[in-house]
C-alpha cells in the first residue's frame, strides 16, 4: 500500500528504531545478569571463606573469646599470716572486706557501700581480707601496716610476681617479712549473662594463707610501756632481754595503722592523728620510728662505753683515779663537771666506779684524752656504735661515730683536743640510736657478748663473744649499780621496791625490802642516766636512762629517751621506774 498523507515515512522509521532498542536491551540485560552472577559468586565465596576462617582457621581463638565474654576470672585474695606475741596473743586480725579498683587504684569499701555498688551492677569490686590492728597506736612502728603496691615497687624484681592491686607490707614487720606473710591468691571462674551479671561460679582455686609469725614482743608489757610514755611528745623506749630479744619497742608520737588498712569509713579515736593526711604532714613525724631511726647525742650514757673501752684496752685499771677540781681550762675553753656547774662543788679523787655512779665529767674528759681518739673509736665500734645492729625492722640508722677523717670531710676542720674531751661525755658529733644504747647496755649485762636484736623468735646465738672480760664487766656494773643507789644520779630508782612475794630473796639481786609488808622486795638495778645537750642554749636537752635488772642476774634491759625535755634522772627515770614496776610485779 502506498502511504497516504496521514501516514508518512516516519512510521517506517519508527519501526526500525523499536527493533534496534529491543535488541540493545536484551544485550544489556544479559550483561547485567552476568555481573550479578559474578557478584553473587564473589559474595558467596567471601562469606564461605569467612566462615571457614571463623570456624576452622581461627575457631579456637573465637571460641575462647566467646567464652571470655560469658565468663570472668575473679581474684580471691589470700589472707596474710597472723602476727602473735610471745604468749600467742594475736597482734593483728584479718577481717573480710571489699576492695574496689578505680583507675588502677585500690579503694577499701565499707560493707554497706560495697553492697550498694554491687546492686547497681559494679563489676570492679572484689572480696578479700583486710588488716586490722587491735592495739592501734601502741604497736604501730613495730608491726607496721599494708598498702597497695606502687608502680615502682611492682616493676622491681622483688615484686615481679605480684598483681598491681595487691596490698603489701609498707613498714615494720609487715614490710620486713612480706614474703612470708603474703600467701598465694586464689581464683574464681564466674559465668555471666549478656548484661555481665554473675550467674554462677564455674570453678575455684582456693587461696593459700600466708605464714603466721611468732614475735618476741610481750603485748602486756608493750601496752604498759606505751602507757608510761603517754605524756611524752617525742621519744622512744626499748625493752629487751640481755640476749637481744625485743620485748617492747615504742616510738612517740605514734599513729593508728588502721587508717591505712580499713578505708575511709574507719574513725580513729584517742589519737593526735585522726586521718592519713594528718599523719603524713605531722610536724613531729609520727611515721618515724625513733627507736631505730632517730639519731641523738647519747650524753652520759656513753660513759658506759668509755669506761668499758678504757678498761678493756688496758688504758686504765681499777686503781686509776682523776682529781676532780670542777673544771679543765685549755686556752680560752673551759670544760666543767655538771656538779661544779650546778652546785659549785667538786668530788676530789674519782675512780672508774665512782665516775660512773656520779657521772663525773672531769674523769671522762681526762679518760678520753688518755685513751686517744683511735682507741676511743675502736672501743666504741666494738660495742656496736656507728653501725646498724641488724634488727629485723626496716629503716635502721647507723648513727655517727666520728673521727678525724669524718670531721674533715663533713665539717671541713681539723680534730682538736676539745673534740676528744666532749667525745668522752657523749657529746659533740657523736650520734646514736636508742637501740644502739640498748645494745651496749646488753653487752655489759650479759657478760661481754654481742647479740643481734630481733623481734621474730630465733636462736639466741651471739654474733661476737668476749668483747669485755669479766673484770671489766664487774667494775662497770659496780659503777652502774652505784648510779641507781643513794648518792648516785638516778634518784627515781633509789631503793626500788615492788610487791611480789614470788621474787626469791637471794641477798644479791632480790633483797627483803625495808617495809612492814613481807611481800615487798627490793630489786637491785644497774643503770646510767644521760642529759644530752643539742641545738642552742635555749633548747632543752634530751633525757636518757639505760639500765638492766636484776644487776647480778639480768633478765631485762631498758632504754628510755625523752626528747627535748631536761635531765635524764628527772624525765627518763620515772618512765623507766614504771616499766620496771610492771615487769617485776607480774613475774
Amino acid at each position: 500500500m502506498k502511504p497516504g498523507a496521514a501516514f508518512t515515512d516516519s512510521i517506517h522509521t519508527e519501526k526500525i528504531k523499536r527493533h534496534r532498542f529491543r535488541e540493545n536491551d536484551s544485550s544489556s540485560a544479559s550483561m547485567n545478569g552476568k555481573v550479578l552472577l559474578i557478584a553473587l559468586i564473589i559474595v558467596s565465596t567471601t562469606i564461605f571463606l569467612k566462615i571457614v576462617s571463623l570456624q576452622i582457621v581461627h575457631g579456637k581463638y573465637y571460641r575462647s573469646l566467646s567464652d571470655s565474654n560469658r565468663t570472668r576470672t575473679k581474684i580471691v585474695y589470700a589472707p596474710r599470716g597472723v602476727l602473735f606475741d610471745r604468749h600467742n596473743i594475736p597482734l593483728v586480725y584479718n577481717l573480710p572486706g571489699f576492695r574496689q579498683t578505680v583507675k588502677g587504684k585500690v579503694v577499701i569499701l565499707s560493707q554497706e557501700r560495697a553492697l550498694d555498688l554491687i546492686a547497681k551492677g559494679a563489676q570492679n569490686i572484689s572480696v578479700g581480707s583486710l588488716r586490722q590492728y587491735p592495739f592501734k597506736d601502741a604497736f604501730a612502728h613495730a608491726l607496721g601496716y599494708v598498702g597497695q603496691i606502687t608502680q615502682e615497687e611492682h616493676e622491681s624484681s622483688d615484686f615481679k610476681d605480684y598483681l598491681t592491686t595487691d596490698l603489701i607490707g609498707k613498714t615494720g614487720i609487715e614490710y620486713k617479712y612480706e614474703k612470708l606473710l603474703r600467701g598465694v591468691n586464689g581464683k574464681q571462674l564466674i559465668e555471666v549473662d549478656a548484661t555481665a551479671k554473675e550467674v554462677r561460679v564455674l570453678g575455684q582455686t582456693d587461696p593459700i594463707p600466708g605464714q603466721d609469725l611468732h614475735l618476741t614482743l610481750d603485748s602486756k608489757l608493750q601496752l604498759e610501756v606505751y602507757s608510761a610514755m603517754k605524756d611524752v611528745k617525742k621519744g622512744a623506749v626499748i625493752v629487751s632481754t640481755p640476749k637481744g630479744e625485743i620485748l617492747s619497742i615504742v616510738s612517740k608520737p605514734s599513729f593508728d595503722p588502721n587508717l591505712f588498712t580499713l578505708g575511709p569509713s574507719y574513725l580513729a579515736t584517742n589519737t593526735a592523728y585522726p586521718s592519713i593526711g594528718s599523719i603524713l604532714i605531722g610536724n613531729d613525724q609520727p611515721l618515724l620510728d625513733r627507736a631505730i631511726s632517730g639519731t641523738y647525742p647519747p650524753g652520759s650514757t656513753f660513759k658506759v662505753v668509755m669506761a668499758a673501752g678504757a678498761l678493756q684496752s688496758k688504758k686504765i685499771d681499777a686503781s686509776y683515779v682523776v682529781n676532780d677540781q670542777g673544771k679543765i681550762q685549755i686556752g680560752p675553753y673551759t670544760y666543767t663537771n655538771w656538779y661544779y656547774t650546778d652546785y659549785g662543788k667538786t668530788e676530789g679523787e674519782v675512780g672508774v666506779v665512782k665516775a660512773l655512779a656520779r657521772s663525773n665529767d672531769i674523769f671522762f674528759y681526762e679518760l678520753a684524752a688518755r685513751m686517744g681518739l683511735s682507741t676511743l673509736v675502736s672501743s666504741a665500734s666494738q660495742m656496736g656504735v656507728g653501725k646498724t645492729t641488724g634488727i629485723d625492722l626496716p629503716g635502721e640508722a647507723a648513727g655517727v661515730l666520728p673521727d678525724k677523717k669524718w670531721k674533715q670531710k663533713n665539717v671541713g676542720e681539723d680534730w682538736y683536743l676539745g673534740d676528744t674531751y666532749i667525745y668522752g661525755i657523749g657529746q659533740g658529733y657523736l650520734l646514736t640510736t636508742p637501740l644502739q644504747v640498748n645494745i651496749w647496755t646488753q653487752i655489759v649485762a650479759n657478760g661481754g657478748n654481742l647479740y643481734q636484736p630481733h623481734i621474730i623468735s630465733m636462736d639466741d646465738k651471739p654474733l661476737k663473744t668476749g668483747i669485755l672480760s669479766q673484770p671489766t664487766v664487774d667494775l662497770v656494773r659496780q659503777g652502774m649499780v652505784g648510779a641507781c643507789e643513794a648518792k648516785g644520779t638516778a634518784w627515781p630508782l633509789f631503793d626500788f621496791k615492788v610487791k611480789n612475794s614470788n621474787l626469791k630473796i637471794d641477798g644479791k639481786n632480790i633483797l627483803q625490802a625495808a617495809s612492814s609488808s613481807a611481800d615487798m622486795r627490793h630489786v637491785v638495778i644497774a643503770c646510767k642516766t644521760g642529759t644530752a645537750q643539742h641545738g642552742g642554749e635555749d633548747t632543752p636537752p634530751h633525757a636518757w636512762i639505760t639500765l638492766y635488772a636484776p644487776a647480778y642476774d639480768p633478765q631485762i634491759v631498758v632504754t628510755v629517751l625523752k626528747e627535748d625535755s631536761g635531765e635524764g634522772s628527772n624525765e627518763a627515770g620515772p618512765i623507766a621506774k614504771k616499766i620496771l614496776e610492771e615487769y617485776f610485779e607480774n613475774k
